[in-house]
């Protein structure tokens, strides 16, 4: 339902004029801002708190080559601003922001565009995974540039898809370093879990294999149970906490990123900021029925406020 509503042109409308005004939009929640300047200086808040963090510069299934290409051009503009500002070098994309849709070699070319400045800087690079459709695509445009030499590069696994196993155990074998979530996606019953359990049970047998054999694996849930999980199997295999992370989303769970903090683990928080908002946005509330609640009420203050719409 929501998903459907995300490529909605009306609503998207109203949320650029309010959910993103001021510091008080309803957004601000979970998305930095609309500008390199607002994902800085969420970068730095984050890092004063010990956090590690990953900016994620929104935008996805673009049409075009010229949108394509001036998304991988502010890219490497951020890549400046990340180097002259002083915060942590950590970048993560989606590739249809890149042209995927348009074709592989054009997705190709303005990757190595971005990981060019981004290995001469000490930039990591993470590729996004997006829906089931481009999953064998990204992980063939990963490997592409793997095999060219580019290792500042890291990619995500989800663990809802059926193939993830054997996805697991060929990043694996390359060495590559995985984030493994669950899923964002509602997808088909042949090509995904659909019990939240069989979900669950495939992140943590994948969890178990990527701390036996990966490549400074990081965990990104917001799942206690799976915390703990993580935390034992760790323990189990004598692995010290800078061997693997966690990794949470920019505005959810604030809590719970400070009680693994206060137990010794490395936590990253994932920075989305940027003018396409509206679609992730629209996805975090359709994880969540808590963030539907916050925005819910965070819109009738705005609506009851006199300077509201």
């Amino acid at each position: 339902m929501l998903s459907t509503l995300s490529r909605s042109q009306m609503l998207q409308r109203l949320a650029s004029r309010y959910g993103m005004a001021s510091s008080g939009g309803f957004a601000r929640r979970f998305i930095a801002g609309e500008t390199v300047e607002d994902a800085v200086a969420a970068a730095r808040s984050l890092e004063t708190r010990g956090r590690r963090i990953t900016l994620d510069y929104l935008g996805e299934s673009v049409a075009t080559v010229e949108e394509a290409t001036a998304a991988a051009r502010e890219y490497g503009r951020l890549i400046g601003v990340l180097v002259a500002a002083g915060v942590e070098r950590n970048l993560s994309l989606k590739l249809t922001q890149l042209g995927l849709d348009i074709d592989q070699a054009t997705c190709i070319d303005n990757l190595r565009r971005i990981l060019e400045p981004a290995q001469r800087h000490d930039v990591f690079v993470r590729i996004d995974m997006e829906r089931s459709a481009y999953t064998a695509q990204t992980l063939e445009v990963f490997e592409t540039l793997w095999r060219l030499d580019y290792r500042n590069i890291g990619i995500v696994l989800q663990s809802c898809l059926h193939r993830t196993d054997g996805d697991v155990h060929r990043m694996n074998e390359l060495g590559a370093r995985v984030r493994l979530v669950k899923g964002a996606y509602h997808e088909p019953a042949d090509v995904a879990h659909q019990k939240k359990a069989d979900v669950d049970a495939a992140y943590l047998r994948q969890m178990q294999r990527l701390l036996s054999h990966g490549n400074y694996p990081a965990f990104a849930t917001h799942d206690e149970r799976i915390h703990q999980e993580v935390r034992r199997a760790a323990a189990a295999r004598n692995l010290r906490d800078d061997a693997y992370e966690f990794q949470l989303l920019y505005g959810i769970r604030r809590d719970l990123q400070e009680t693994l903090l206060a137990g010794g683990n490395r936590v990253r928080v994932y920075v989305p900021f940027g003018h396409q908002w509206f679609p992730y946005f629209m996805r975090r509330l359709d994880e969540r029925p808590a963030n539907i609640l916050f925005v819910l009420s965070a819109l009738v203050g705005e609506w009851r406020s006199p300077h509201g719409p």
